[in-house]
C-alpha cells in the first residue's frame, strides 16, 4: 500500500508567536526610562531544554559591573522535560532547519530593537551562548542586525553555516571560546577544531579549558568578566 505521506507535498506558512526575554537593566537605568549615557550590553542564550531564567543569573554574574544591561534571551520551542516535568525549550531542530535560522535571527533582532527603545541603544553589544544556545550566539553576532563587540562561547559548536567565509554579512569580533576538561558533550577535540576555525575568522580569540563538564561555572564567569572588561 503506497504511503499518502510520500505524495504529500510540503508547503510553509508563516505564523506569529511571542518569545519571552529577561532584562537586568544597567545601574540607574529602571524599566521604561532610557539611560542618558549608553550602556554595554551582553545578550545570552540558554542552553537545550534550559530557560531563560535558569540563565539569566548566570549571564549576570558574568558582567563586569552594574552598568551593563543583561537580557536572557528565551527559546521559541518549549516541550516539557521528562525528568522534571517543568517546561523546557530549544532552538533548533533539523526539520525546516533554515526556516528556523531566519526566525530566529529575526526574533533577536526584534529583542534588540525592543531593548533599545527602552533603555536606549547600547554602547556595544556582546552575544553568550551555552550549550545549544552558542549557536544563537554567533548566528545573532554574524548575521543579525547590529555588530557585536564580542562572542562568548562555552560548552558549544561554532554553527556549520560560519565554516566558510560567506555567511556571515557583519564583520567577526573577538570571541571567549571555552569548554570543560571533562566534557563529555563538547569535549577538548571538538573544542581544539573549533578554536583552529577561530583563530582563522575572528580577530582576537581567547582560549579556557575550565575544570569542569558541560556547565556554566566560576571559572568561566571570572573568565568572561575579565573578557568583557577589556571591550570597554
Amino acid at each position: 500500500m503506497t504511503d499518502p505521506a510520500a505524495r504529500a507535498l510540503v508547503r510553509h506558512a508563516p505564523a506569529t508567536v511571542h518569545g519571552r526575554y529577561l532584562v537586568r537593566p544597567p545601574a540607574g537605568a529602571p524599566a521604561g526610562a532610557a539611560a542618558t549615557t549608553a550602556a554595554p550590553w551582553l545578550i545570552g542564550f540558554h542552553g537545550q531544554a534550559q530557560s531563560a531564567a535558569i540563565m539569566l543569573e548566570p549571564f549576570a554574574a558574568a558582567a563586569p559591573s552594574a552598568a551593563w544591561l543583561v537580557a536572557s534571551v528565551q527559546a521559541l520551542h518549549p516541550f516539557p522535560v521528562r525528568s522534571t516535568g517543568a517546561a523546557g525549550f530549544n532552538w533548533m531542530t533539523r526539520e525546516d532547519r533554515e526556516l528556523h535560522i531566519a526566525s530566529n535571527i529575526a526574533y533577536v533582532n526584534n529583542v534588540c530593537g525592543q531593548l533599545a527603545a527602552e533603555f536606549g541603544a547600547p554602547s556595544h553589544i556582546v552575544f553568550a551562548g551555552f550549550s545549544q544556545g552558542v549557536a544563537m550566539a554567533y548566528r545573532a553576532a554574524l548575521s543579525g542586525a547590529r555588530a557585536a563587540a564580542g562572542i562568548i562561547s562555552a560548552g558549544g559548536d561554532v554553527p556549520p553555516e560560519y565554516r566558510s567565509t560567506g555567511a556571515a554579512t557583519q564583520p567577526w569580533p573577538r570571541v571567549l571560546a571555552a569548554t570543560g576538561a571533562s566534557d563529555e558533550w563538547y569535549t577538548p577535540a571538538r573544542f581544539a577544531e573549533d578554536v583552529a576555525l577561530l583563530q582563522a575568522y575572528a580577530p582576537k580569540v581567547t582560549t579556557l579549558t575550565f575544570a569542569g563538564g558541560h556547565e556554566w561555572n566560576a571559572e568561566l564567569i571570572a573568565a568572561a568578566r575579565e573578557f568583557l572588561g577589556t571591550l570597554a
